[in-house]
């Protein structure tokens, strides 16, 4: 089954109608200037309130590794996604604090797949849109036929982004199969407000057509 992360949770509210619609992982933003930044302390009330088996993703750009440590710690969280300039060096002492980490990859014009062999370490590869001096939640898509080649390369799990929606998920989830999907500003109603539709919606549409319908997650 492929699993849906919906990223960009700010409110308490938003996080539990995620987890009753079916998401396995919720994404909060500790990158500043994202419309979506939600602080540590906000994050850790939210992330505190969640039912056992849904995962707290923290999304970091381009972060200290010290303080990425501190938030892990402070909030809880059980993966981080490096959405910048990270190398594999500093994914590699990211896994050091005993998380899963995400390597994220911004897919544009040019796009060379060999470009994941170096962080064959990390736990999953996500690839999003690539837009300049914009570091994800952008809405708008890639070819994500690209990654046909890293998926046949390698055994990393796929995390598919950019620009998803209730109607384009299909195509490539049936194609690619990727491990999970990740979801944002598709599914709100403004900038860090989630619709509760929309996400019941997205989800129920990628674990139908993947294979396992799941009514409540928890």
């Amino acid at each position: 089954m492929v699993r849906v992360k919906v990223c960009g949770i700010t409110n308490e509210l938003d996080a539990q109608r995620a987890a009753r619609a079916g998401a396995w992982a919720l994404g909060f933003i500790f990158y500043k200037k994202s419309p979506r930044f939600v602080s540590p302390f906000k994050a850790k009330k939210i992330i505190d309130a969640l039912p056992p088996f849904i995962t707290p993703v923290g999304v970091f750009v381009n972060h200290k590794s010290g303080a990425i440590r501190d938030i892990v710690n402070h909030c809880g969280l059980r993966a981080v996604q490096l959405h910048g300039d990270e190398d594999a060096q500093f994914c590699r002492r990211i896994k050091t604090y005993n998380v899963k980490v995400i390597k994220v990859f911004r897919v544009g014009e040019g796009f060379d797949p060999k470009i994941v062999n170096d962080f064959k370490g990390v736990d999953a590869f996500l690839f999003d849109t690539l837009e300049k001096d914009n570091y994800g939640g952008t809405g708008k898509t890639f070819d994500w036929s690209v990654l046909n080649e890293v998926k046949a390369a390698h055994e990393v799990p796929i995390i598919l982004s950019g620009g998803l929606n209730a109607q384009n998920v299909i195509e490539p989830v049936n194609a690619l199969k990727p491990y999970a999907v990740d979801v944002n500003s598709s599914v709100e109603e403004a900038a860090g407000k989630k619709d509760a539709k929309k996400m019941k919606d997205f989800i129920d549409i990628v674990t139908y057509i993947s294979g396992a319908k799941v009514k409540d997650h928890t």
